[in-house]
């Protein structure tokens, strides 16, 4: 490739200009490092970010991968062409009518010569000749202008043959220029190794950054996406509970407006007939003949009893209307709870790492229980197994993971058989292994969920609360907060539903622990990461 052609490969489209530390985007074109951070910085504020050489768009910020081989042909081009200049540049002395470049330089004459004057140039060993250089003064002696021919060791200084004879430099150990230049550059050739392999360690550094802060900004990206997908689906469960509660309560106060008007209606008719009776009255009093009064019939006969059972009844539903609530609230107040455990999913944190895949430990699995050969499903039998009593097994029906949890947020859900008497919990290693007060929530190294059918409870140190509500699902989960100390249940329902959180001071690994009288429990699936809900 000519030098013209290899010149314009080497141009950076921004800066016109040699590459300068070159770095290359995922479309393959390179830039300068500065000039596309100066463009990217640009694209910015539009929040679109493209190629400036062949315009395609990236949805983020594109990361930087710097084009070590560019780099250093760029580097080699540049040192190249700054020699090239230089030697171009060099003209011979005696040519003064045109200049004509010169091919050689005597250290002597001090002067440039091209070839025709250097045909007739002395050839005396005084006259040392060399590469055509501008700087002819600088190889000759400034005090003795005699031509340096030596090395002085000692005080590392180039010296011409009368300074090694003058006080300075006299008894020194010195050499010849070729042998010294030769020293140092085979010095010069292990610095350069050196810097070479911390160069690459640098640039392997580099490299390990660069690929570190794509995957956090992979990771963010995605992190921005769930929460985004989260927060458009709490406003929708928001949304749609507003909209129940609303529609709820108008209703009510439709229904109750008709009620209250039909009553209002038949008050308002009890009003007039009552008022038309006192008039009656009224005027009986007014009157002065004593016959007519005393034909007219008693006060208890001007009330229908038709009336006064009537009066019953809509006293009843008045007094029935007074003694109660104007509006059901159990809706309203099962919508705010709904939206407490909302909110209280979000203050207490959303992403949580998860466990790797939980599996049951078979060597501590009692003999009257089968683990499945994927090692997630627990299942009662009354024929035993013959597995080898040891020290870490245990006696009565229960088995728990091969391992614990030490820190951090976790999840764990269960499926069971339909009808079955189990517990599901977790549990300090060291619990004990021989006697009743081994089985899950019997003991103070272990919190668990007891479900006796339909009927639930939770239990730890053999003390038992019963839940207020049945669980008719199969489904449980478990969730674990190390830190905060916090161990809790819930039914995994639609929506899931809060069963009971235990609190306590966690100080060894907890461990998944399943116990089974009555049909079976299966772990399902792997672990993943979670977000409380309540």
């Amino acid at each position: 490739m000519a030098s013209a052609d290899l010149r314009d490969e080497l141009l950076c489209s921004i800066c016109l200009s040699t590459y300068t530390d070159p770095v290359m985007l995922r479309c393959g074109h390179n830039f300068c490092r500065v000039c596309i951070d100066r463009a990217l910085d640009t694209q910015d504020e539009s929040g679109v970010y493209s190629c400036p050489e062949c315009r395609e768009e990236f949805p983020e910020r594109p990361a930087l991968m710097r084009n070590i081989n560019l780099h250093n042909v760029a580097e080699r081009f540049l040192i190249t062409q700054q020699e090239q200049e230089e030697i171009t540049e060099i003209y011979c002395t005696n040519c003064v009518d045109s200049p004509v470049p010169a091919v050689r330089s005597c250290l002597h004459c001090e002067a440039s010569l091209c070839d025709k004057h250097l045909r007739s140039h002395s050839k005396s060993p005084e006259h040392v000749l060399s590469d055509p250089s501008t700087s002819l003064e600088k190889r000759k002696c400034s005090v003795h202008k005699k031509i340096l021919e030596y090395y002085c060791t000692e005080d590392a200084a180039c010296i011409c043959v009368s300074c090694s004879l003058v006080r300075e430099h006299r008894g020194q150990r010195v050499e010849m220029l070729d042998e010294a230049s030769e020293k140092k550059k085979k010095k010069l050739r292990n610095d350069l190794q050196k810097l070479t392999s911390k160069r690459e360690e640098t640039e392997e550094r580099v490299r390990s950054l660069e690929e570190r802060r794509r995957k956090s900004q992979e990771k963010a990206a995605g992190e921005a996406e769930r929460v985004t997908a989260l927060c458009t689906d709490i406003r929708r469960r928001v949304d749609d509970l507003e909209k129940k509660v609303l529609s709820e309560i108008s209703r009510q106060e439709k229904e109750e407006s008709l009620s209250l008007s039909a009553l209002i209606h038949q008050l308002e008719i009890k009003k007039d007939e009552l008022s038309r009776k006192m008039r009656h009255i009224e005027e009986l009093c007014n009157m002065t003949d004593p016959l007519t009064v005393l034909q007219e019939p008693d006060i208890g006969d001007l009330c229908d009893p038709e009336e006064e059972e009537g009066d019953e009844d809509t006293g009843g539903h008045d007094k029935q209307l007074h003694d109660g609530d104007d509006l059901d609230v159990a809706v309203i107040s099962h919508t705010l709870h709904t939206l407490c455990e909302v909110i209280s999913g979000i203050r207490s944190g959303i992403y949580m790492e998860g466990p790797a895949d939980i599996l049951l430990d078979v060597n501590t699995a009692a003999n009257n229980l089968l683990i499945s050969d994927d090692l997630k499903t627990a299942t009662w039998t009354r024929e035993k197994q013959k597995r080898p009593e040891t020290a870490e097994r245990f006696q009565y029906n229960q088995v728990m993971s091969r391992r614990g949890f030490t820190s951090g947020r976790h999840y764990w859900d269960v499926e069971s058989s339909r009808s079955g008497n189990w517990r599901v919990g977790m549990c300090y290693p060291i619990i004990d292994r021989r006697r009743r007060q081994s089985v899950i929530g019997n003991n103070n190294k272990s919190w668990g969920l007891w479900r006796n059918y339909n009927q639930c409870s939770v239990i730890h140190d053999s003390k038992e609360i019963w839940l207020p509500d049945k669980i008719p699902s199969d489904r449980v989960r478990i969730c674990l907060d190390y830190e905060a100390g916090q161990l809790s249940f819930y039914e995994l329902c639609d929506p899931i539903r809060h069963l009971y959180t235990f609190t306590s001071t966690f100080s060894e690994p907890l461990h998944a622990a399943l116990c089974v009288w009555e049909g079976s429990i299966k772990i399902l699936g792997k672990s993943r990461n979670w977000k409380k809900t309540s």
